[in-house]
């Protein structure tokens, strides 16, 4: 436990931004899991209306620094790329 008043205030803030990141990372997770679903089922339009939804949601995450910028843009670029794979095969 922290000794000084300053120390125990930054260790309850420190808590409370946990609390939020692990929220916000967890929403982006179930958005790209929308989108791999979406996938595996193979109904490209469900699949882009998932990527439509899950898009704003990793830039979000990356913006509030919950994501690398990169890793949030190579998960667009990838779910984008199978997405458009499966519109050119239907």
């Amino acid at each position: 436990m922290a000794n000084i008043r300053s120390a125990a205030k930054a260790a309850r803030k420190s808590k409370r931004r946990e609390a939020v990141n692990v929220a916000r990372k967890s929403r982006v997770r179930t958005f790209v899991r929308n989108v791999e679903e979406a996938i595996a089922s193979g109904d490209a339009n469900a699949a882009a209306a998932a990527l439509r939804a899950a898009e704003p949601e990793l830039v979000r995450g990356a913006n509030k620094r919950v994501l690398h910028k990169r890793a949030a843009a190579r998960k667009v670029s990838r779910l984008t790329r199978r997405v458009r794979s499966m519109t050119k095969k239907a």
